[in-house]
């Protein structure tokens, strides 16, 4: 048994949500593509200080948590938010934080 085993499934996927946030590269492109509004075809680093090898891997990951949608138009990937994702997501944090409100002002 392997110690992650010992947290329950919604421990885990909060971590794991959490890990995909964790660097300031991968929050850059999330607020790049809800800026934008739209799909963005096209290469995401001409409109962040990252090379595009950099957006490229926070690409990947963000996909993989299921974040945001990319798709192959042409020879240019098109990519968006998944606003249902994005949605529970927000559930998600505000359920946890909304669990955690301490209920002593007065510690430490």
């Amino acid at each position: 048994m392997k110690k992650l085993d010992l947290f329950n499934d919604q421990q885990q996927e909060l971590a794991n949500l959490a890990k995909a946030l964790s660097h300031p590269a991968r929050i850059a492109i999330l607020q790049y593509l809800a800026s934008c509004n739209t799909c963005i075809s096209g290469d995401i680093s001409d409109h962040l200080p990252l090379s595009r090898t950099t957006v490229s891997q926070h690409l990947k990951e963000l996909k993989a948590i299921g974040l945001i949608k990319g798709e192959v138009e042409g020879l240019k990937m098109r990519y968006c938010l998944d606003k249902p994702a994005i949605e529970s997501l927000g559930s998600t944090f505000n359920t946890f934080f909304g669990a955690i409100q301490p209920q002593n002002e007065e510690c430490c």
